[in-house]
C-alpha cells in the first residue's frame, strides 16, 4: 500500500510543475468561448458557472451543426448533445448535469435552450437560443454594471453586404421582444 501512496504523491508533485507561456505559444490551442455578456450582464447573474460553461459548449456545437446543415423545417439550427456527453464534458454526475441543463431550459430556467424530445432512447434535439437577442432599451438600462470595453450596445448583426475583410459597416436588425416572464424565473431560480 505504501508503494501506491508514493506513486500518487510523485504524480501530484509532477503535475504541479507547469511551465510559462512564451511569445505566441497560447495561440496554438483551440478554446471554448463563453460570451462575456453571460458573465457581466446582471440578467444572467442567476446562472451558475457550470450553466454558463455548458452554454459555451453548446454554442461550440452550434458551429458544427451549421456546417452540417442541421436545420429544422423552420430553418432553426439545432444540436444533439446527450446528457451523458454533457456530464462527461463538464466533469460532473448525470443528476448534477440535469440540474445545470434545467437552469438553461425554457421550461424550468432562463430560456437559453429549448429541448425537443425524440423518444426511443434517442437524445433530445436542443435549440440553442441567441443570448444577445435582447431589446436595445433593456440592454442600455441594464448595462450600468459593465465598463465601456465590455458593453454590448446593439444585437442581432446582419451579415455585411460586402463580404471582404475591409468592410467595416455593420447593419443592425431590430431586437425581438424581451420575455419578462423568463427574467422573473431567472431571479427565482437560485
Amino acid at each position: 500500500m505504501s508503494g501506491r501512496k508514493d506513486r500518487e504523491e510523485n504524480r501530484l508533485d509532477e503535475s504541479m510543475k507547469f511551465d510559462y507561456y512564451y511569445g505566441m505559444e497560447a495561440e496554438q490551442f483551440s478554446f471554448y468561448r463563453v460570451p462575456r455578456l453571460l458573465i457581466k450582464d446582471k440578467r444572467f447573474k442567476c446562472l451558475s458557472s457550470d450553466a454558463k460553461l455548458l452554454y459555451g459548449l453548446m454554442l461550440d456545437r452550434m458551429a458544427l451543426s451549421m456546417k452540417n446543415g442541421w436545420l429544422d423545417e423552420e430553418n432553426r439550427a439545432y444540436i444533439i448533445y446527450a446528457v451523458e456527453t454533457m456530464s462527461e464534458d463538464l466533469g460532473c454526475s448525470k443528476p448534477t448535469c440535469t440540474k445545470v441543463i434545467k437552469e438553461l431550459d425554457s421550461d424550468n430556467g432562463i430560456g437559453l435552450i429549448e429541448k425537443k424530445r425524440r423518444g426511443l432512447g434517442k437524445p433530445d434535439i436542443i435549440y440553442v437560443k441567441n443570448f444577445a437577442s435582447l431589446p436595445k432599451k433593456e440592454t442600455e438600462e441594464e448595462s450600468t454594471n459593465t465598463d465601456d470595453s465590455t458593453e454590448v450596445k446593439d444585437f442581432n448583426f446582419k451579415k455585411p453586404k460586402n463580404l471582404t475583410s475591409g468592410n467595416k459597416e455593420i447593419e443592425f436588425q431590430e431586437a425581438k421582444d424581451f420575455d419578462f416572464k423568463r427574467e422573473r424565473i431567472c431571479r427565482n431560480i437560485l
